[in-house]
């Protein structure tokens, strides 16, 4: 059967609740989603174990993005990648789009050193801190710290982003924001990576109708990507402020409901 539609949905403030994590006001729409065997793509800043631990809770097994289109993990024999250059790793074909971890980390000191800056990346901190400041409990802050591509970071002085900004694309780095945390990462993003996945899913099905929901800034280039966008409402009754959008639907409902209310309008669920 072929299929019409996919969905690349962010995780935090998104199909998980801001504060709590919890999808389960989106739970009746995913359950309509795997009856209608419609693949959702989890695209997101969290790291591969993160992301794994929330597609079993959500019992999904299609391919995922991770840490701001770092990598795209592809469950193994889903495609067939023939043409294109990944690495086989536990189970995944796995398609590389950022830099080393190694290497980000190294950056972030020689920004603070540069621009005489006070920045604190997950890789500075204990796990008991992560759960604190992200809300997270202490089992998924261990996993949120297993960084491979991307280094999410608190900003003491919100003034010097600009200077930061300028110090990253000095060592060929960015930086993007999302919910909680400004992130240094390499020159991926989640609009690259959905890219490939359209090119994929394309050439295994035919013409499909991609959907993006996204609530924050880091989700701007996916959003561009997809042919009907979605923004989810900020638990403050806000929006991101993003650039125009063509077809762009701003939903009612914050987090999960909204997610469920946005894809229950378009699939006529």
């Amino acid at each position: 059967m072929a299929i019409r539609f996919v969905i690349f949905s962010d995780l935090d403030g998104t199909l998980l609740d801001h504060r709590t994590y919890s999808f389960e006001a989106a739970r009746p729409v995913l359950k309509k989603l795997k009856q209608k065997k419609i693949p959702l793509v989890l695209c997101t800043s969290k790291t591969r174990a993160e992301t794994e631990a929330i597609r079993r809770k959500l019992g999904i097994n299609h391919p995922f993005v991770v840490e701001n289109g770092g990598a795209i993990f592809i469950p193994a024999g889903y495609f067939d990648l023939r043409c294109l250059r990944t690495l086989n790793k536990g189970g995944y074909d796995v398609i590389q789009l950022g830099v080393s971890y190694r290497r980000i980390r190294k950056a972030l000191k020689t920004i603070r050193e540069k621009v005489d800056v006070k920045i604190m990346g997950f890789g500075d901190l204990k796990i008991k801190d992560i759960a604190e400041i992200s809300g997270l409990r202490p089992e998924a802050a261990r996993l949120a710290r297993k960084r491979e591509y991307d280094e999410p970071f608190i900003l003491f002085q919100p003034e010097k982003i600009k200077e930061i900004r300028k110090a990253a694309s000095e060592l060929e780095l960015k930086v993007v924001k999302g919910g909680r945390f400004y992130h240094l990462i390499g020159n991926n993003d989640k609009g690259q990576a959905v890219r490939i996945l359209k090119e994929l899913y394309e050439k295994k099905y035919g013409k499909i109708k991609t959907i993006g929901l996204g609530d924050s800034s880091n989700d701007e280039l996916m959003l561009k990507e997809v042919d009907l966008p979605v923004l989810i409402r900020k638990p403050d009754g806000g929006y991101e402020n993003l650039p125009p959008l063509r077809n762009l639907k701003r939903t009612r409902q914050p987090g999960p409901a909204g997610w469920a209310e946005a894809l229950s309008q378009i699939l006529n669920f």
